[in-house]
């Protein structure tokens, strides 16, 4: 809490203390006039009477006491002390020393996995179920609680892995994160005819029937631009994140209308690095936990859960 703040609460402390003595003050003290404390003439049903006596001494100073806790309190501990140097007590301080106690709970905790590989990892039930943890914590916001994806994030249970499924391929995704960014061909390829062509190649590609003439006007645009990344075959290039076009899985869409507006105005998709924000060890057990969805090493592990 910054400085200001602290002087705003300290100031809101002495007021309501301040309140506190003169309320008190107030009501207990007799004026002249008063009736005696035995004489209301407040007589209900003959024998119940309301009297004018004042609050017992002892309990009074209790009140007063309880001002002098605060008083003092004050001045120690959480407000004045905290400049004057008498407790050095700070919110912040009191934040960090928790933060360190429960940083050194998680370090014991992820120590015996630092370093080991991401399948041997794998086959350890209580990493995976670590690696869940985390998983639901940092990366389900984006690919699912169920790690299924959506439009424009990638399904992580299956087999299809545009920057490669091995073990440290996968862990290099995490922690540097992934560009893949598809340029717009809309120009390049003179305009909708041109990207219209090529998207019934593509899906000429994938053994669809279609116009053989617009077919292979596609192929030849096709191998004038989009081979460079995507290979002469479709097939990908898992070094540029380049997707296989001959399967059935389609990241934005395999609808003709998805791979029109793919060709014609690109995408730009991005997976954040997680090595800042994991650190590696733990960005080692999730990495192993994704490994594990789609290698069948997670049914056992995950089955108590």
């Amino acid at each position: 809490m910054s400085a200001g703040w602290s002087w705003f609460v300290i100031a809101l402390v002495v007021l309501n203390i301040i309140g506190c003595v003169w309320l008190i003050w107030w009501t207990a003290r007799r004026r002249a006039g008063d009736p005696a404390a035995t004489d209301t003439s407040h007589v209900w049903d003959g024998d119940l009477t309301e009297y004018n006596k004042p609050m017992p001494r002892w309990w009074i100073n209790l009140f007063y006491l309880t001002i002098l806790f605060t008083i003092g309190y004050l001045a120690w501990y959480p407000g004045l002390g905290s400049f004057a140097g008498k407790s050095g007590w700070t919110s912040a301080k009191e934040h960090d020393a928790d933060k360190a106690a429960e940083d050194k709970k998680l370090a014991a905790t992820f120590a015996p996995y630092a370093g080991k590989p991401i399948d041997v990892i794998a086959g350890d039930p209580k990493a995976l179920k670590l690696g869940k943890a985390i998983f639901s914590n940092t990366c389900a916001t984006c690919h699912g609680s169920s790690a299924q994806g959506a439009v424009g994030y990638p399904n992580l249970t299956d087999n299809v892995w545009h920057w490669g499924g091995a073990p440290e391929q996968i862990l290099e995704t995490v922690l540097n994160g992934r560009q893949a960014a598809m340029p717009a061909w809309e120009a390049a390829l003179e305009g909708p005819k041109g990207v219209t062509e090529v998207a019934v190649y593509l899906q000429s590609m994938r053994g669809e029937k279609v116009d053989s003439a617009l077919a292979n006007a596609g192929k030849n645009r096709y191998e004038a631009i989009c081979v460079s990344c995507h290979g002469i075959d479709g097939k990908g290039n898992q070094a540029l994140g380049a997707p296989d076009l001959t399967d059935d899985y389609w990241l934005y869409g395999d609808s003709n209308a998805a791979v029109i507006e793919s060709i014609a105005k690109g995408r730009n998709g991005m997976m954040p690095a997680h090595m800042p924000i994991l650190g590696e060890t733990r960005a080692r057990l999730v990495a192993a936990y994704v490994w594990s969805l789609s290698n069948g090493k997670s049914a056992d592990a995950t089955k108590s859960q």
